[in-house]
């Protein structure tokens, strides 16, 4: 196999903080690789490094010569001048370039030009460029390709970027959590373009079943080591299970061993210190062996304050921003331990829906009642506010220097830091030199440090890593209040929820007992069902009655128009087919679209005549 990177002892500081150093690992050619490290760890900066981004302070990122390399940072920067489509066609590399002198050459009518122009499109296989970009904006549910990139959302203009960075079909493709803000269909769409690319692939990723689908290498760097798997994310925390037993056992036999020597190097007189020289070094030698940042099993059974009998029930609940309805006489009675999933495209009103049961927006009609002993912990997509100069234990201490477990257990502010992945070093550094998402982590803290029986989670696994929402995952378990969250992750949600809140659009909200997979699987046998029903009902010869009203010529003629009809209808269908794969060159291209326009007006014009006959019969 092809080495197309090697990362050759590099090494990162920010002032006295050291990322990374002399990290070395190499990617093969087809190889989809996932990199995992705990957040503040430098794995962005890492990625930007190996994108030419940013730069390292010693080491070396070699790339196989002549490779196209594409990059998707977490925050991309566009065009805002720019529409959807243009912002993608113009900066799509050489088919770009080969359809802009193109159409150059059509303007100028200079035959040579043009007869050039067409060498370069063969070249670049570009003549379906175009249709392919719109299909990929599609998929990624951008169907405005006319609309200014200034009048998008964040989330949109991240998903113009992506279908940037797919169209390009580079043979080497960096991501960096590119399933953040995504719908659960769009991640699913893209896991399957992704898994079935030929693109070698490098991805910092949080979503467990996506890598899990989709690579088939995991890269992990724990303690400034380099750990390889060459297999997906279920075979990685095998292996990695079986390797923290492996250290933990060698560290048992170390300290043994240390200990014994310890108490020799005590004792020792100091006349015999040269001659035992040797020992002395092999003591030390062998202390810088230990593995010291090997995770702690902690058991925790985090009960919360009371909970009395009423707890949250909403009585025929509507809300609307103007003319959108976003939940129209909705109602639901919680009861003590629910643990609800909240699933949904962006836009159908999921946030909006936690701001009215935790009462920062009131109903348009109907009634919400919160009993009186619930204590909501609220954690919000935007809120995140902290003193840039405080230290990371007065954060938490501010609220409590004691977390209460229950009974008579408690974990004090320092414990429950390095529950939550943050060694005492880290404890006393300024919030100003955390990572996005070690911030990310000290806002769930606060929230959950404040003893809620009501847990109200929004989005909580963004920029989260996976080391981090592995510990979320056991706190919630054990966890005896209700919860709610709202969540793109499949892998999370599986584990945390036993029903979900299906937010359909239109105010629809429908309750589906289980875990999310079990929906999922539900839904697609549902989508599959029909589909089947459909091509059936499609496949039925039409039985037509004998028309009244109508002379026997006009008989015939109605059942001819329907056979037409028919026939129009699946050529029709067809034609769109062949448009949308996006495998025909220009030319053909050209030729089915103006056959299209043509079937579409032959069949509204015999559509008007079928109506204007049955219109007569009725007469």
């Amino acid at each position: 196999m092809e080495t197309y990177l090697q990362v050759d002892n590099i090494s990162k500081s920010f002032g006295d903080l050291t990322l990374f150093e002399n990290i070395s690992f190499s990617l093969m050619k087809d190889q989809k690789t996932a990199l995992i490290a705990a957040n503040g760890t430098g794995k962005t900066t890492l990625l930007n490094i190996i994108a030419d981004v940013d730069t390292a302070d010693s080491g070396k990122i070699i790339f196989k010569n002549d490779i196209s390399i594409s990059y998707l940072t977490q925050n991309p920067v566009l065009d805002e001048t720019k529409t959807a489509l243009d912002f993608v066609l113009d900066t799509s590399g050489e088919v770009a370039e080969a359809v802009n002198k193109y159409e150059h050459a059509l303007a100028s009518g200079n035959e040579l030009q043009m007869r050039e122009a067409m060498d370069l499109m063969d070249a670049a296989q570009a003549w379906d460029y175009e249709a392919k970009v719109k299909i990929i904006l599609t998929k990624l549910k951008i169907f405005d390709f006319d609309k200014l990139i200034s009048e998008m959302s964040g989330g949109q203009k991240k998903r113009v970027a992506m279908a940037n960075i797919l169209a390009k079909e580079p043979d080497f493709l960096i991501l960096d959590e590119p399933t953040n803000h995504l719908d659960l269909e769009i991640i699913e769409w893209l896991e399957n373009y992704l898994k079935n690319t030929r693109t070698t692939l490098l991805m910092v990723t949080h979503d467990r079943y996506f890598l899990d689908r989709v690579c088939n290498n995991i890269i992990e760097i724990s303690d400034n080591t380099v750990y390889r798997y060459n297999g997906n994310y279920s075979y990685y925390l095998k292996k990695r299970a079986e390797r923290i037993e492996q250290q933990k056992e060698q560290n048992l036999k170390l300290n043994n061993y240390l200990k014994k020597e310890s108490e020799w190097i005590r004792r020792m007189p100091q006349a015999r210190a040269t001659k035992a020289k040797f020992r002395v070094d092999k003591y030390y030698s062998l202390s810088g062996q230990l593995h010291n940042h090997i995770e702690k099993s902690i058991d925790i059974d985090f009960v919360g304050r009371r909970i009395g009998k009423k707890i949250l029930e909403l009585k025929d609940v509507s809300f609307a921003f103007d003319d959108l309805k976003i939940i129209e006489n909705f109602s639901y009675s919680f009861t003590n331990g629910e643990k609800i999933g909240i699933v949904g495209n962006n836009g159908t009103g999921k946030t909006t829906f936690l701001n009215l049961i935790t009462g920062n927006l009131q109903p348009d009609s109907g009634e919400i009642q919160i009993g009186q002993t619930i204590a909501y912990g609220y954690y919000k997509q935007t809120g995140l506010q902290f003193d840039e100069n405080q230290r990371v234990i007065d954060v938490i201490k501010a609220i409590a220097d004691v977390v209460n477990l229950g009974g008579s257990r408690q974990m004090s502010a320092s414990q429950f830091l390095e529950y939550f992945l943050f060694p005492h070093s880290k404890q006393y550094v300024k919030v100003e030199k955390l990572s996005g998402g070690e911030r990310k982590r000290l806002y769930l803290m606060t929230v959950l440090m404040r003893n809620p029986n009501f847990l109200i989670l929004d989005e909580p696994t963004n920029d989260l890593d996976i080391m981090t929402l592995n510990v979320l995952e056991d706190f919630i378990e054990s966890f005896q209040g209700c919860v709610i969250v709202v969540s793109h992750d499949r892998y999370f949600m599986d584990k945390i929820v036993d029903g979900l809140f299906v937010f359909e659009g239109n105010a629809e909200i429908n309750f589906y007992v289980g875990k999310y997979s079990e929906f999922y699987n539900f839904r697609l046998a549902q989508k599959q069902h029909q589909e089947k029903t459909d091509k059936l009902e499609k496949q039925k010869p039409k039985s037509h009655q004998k028309k009244k009203g109508l002379t026997y010529k006009e008989k015939l003629l109605m059942e001819q128009l329907s056979k037409d009809i028919e026939r129009l209808t699946e050529e029709k269908q067809s034609l769109i087919d062949e448009i949308e794969q996006g495998s025909l060159d220009f030319k053909v291209l050209f030729e089915k679209s103006k056959q299209l326009e043509k079937v579409n007006s032959e069949l509204d014009q015999k559509e008007m005549q079928w109506l204007e006959l049955s219109e007569k019969e009725d007469e």
